[in-house]
């Protein structure tokens, strides 16, 4: 075979070790992407099981949650107003959103939380609803500091030594400060304060007056 015509058998070699190298460049890219999809797909094949992981337990946080507010709950109404309550709280979603319901039982009878008791139910659960969700959040963004205006407005003022000190016992436990409200009888609230203040009209206003506090601190 002369020069001149072995010069496109050589060029043909060439362009055909070329395509070949494309070919299993090509081949290897498919290989991979093939690999990949798979790899996505098994993911994808999770994702349901995941879902339900997550859904579950979000549930028993939920219900963890719940059970310690009602504890927390029931504990309070027990001891400031020395009788058998209960409080149940029953969750729902409604709206992509969570709700919870809460009511009281007496020995198994359900009673109005708002109506029921005077208002002294209320007063209560108000207080502790407070403790619970602010103990909740991140202390280095929200400070451990709760005001109480007036909540003990609808109990017999034998029953308001009973509210502060849950709120002492709470306070303490929690390393809230409280600033504590009320129109009751000093001399009912300073021992269970480590600072009182009696605030009295005057020609210029209201004037602050710091009295003697004789908080009892129990180990």
């Amino acid at each position: 075979v002369d020069k001149e015509s072995s010069q496109p058998l050589e060029e043909l070699d060439k362009r055909c070790a070329v395509l070949e190298g494309q070919r299993q460049h090509l081949e290897r890219g498919i290989a991979d992407r093939s690999r990949e999809l798979r790899e996505l797909d098994a993911w994808l094949d999770l994702a349901p099981k995941v879902d339900e992981t997550l859904e579950d337990l979000s549930q028993r946080l939920l219900d963890e949650l719940v059970a310690q507010l009602e504890n927390l709950m029931s504990k309070a109404l027990r001891e400031v107003l020395e009788q058998p309550l209960t409080l149940k709280a029953e969750t729902s979603h409604k709206r992509k959103a969570l709700n919870v319901d809460f009511h009281i039982e007496r020995e198994g009878e359900i009673e109005d939380i708002l109506h029921g008791q005077g208002g002294s139910v209320t007063n209560v659960l108000s207080v502790m609803l407070r403790f619970f969700a602010l103990s909740t959040r991140d202390a280095k963004q929200n400070r451990r500091f709760l005001v109480l205006d007036e909540q003990d407005c609808w109990l017999r003022p034998d029953l308001v030594p009973r509210l502060l000190e849950v709120v002492r016992q709470a306070s303490c436990e929690l390393g809230f400060q409280v600033l504590y409200i009320s129109h009751h009888d000093r001399q009912m609230l300073e021992r269970y304060c480590d600072k009182v203040y009696q605030l009295r009209p005057g020609r210029d206003g209201v004037v602050a007056t710091e009295e003697k506090a004789e908080a009892v601190i129990e180990d």
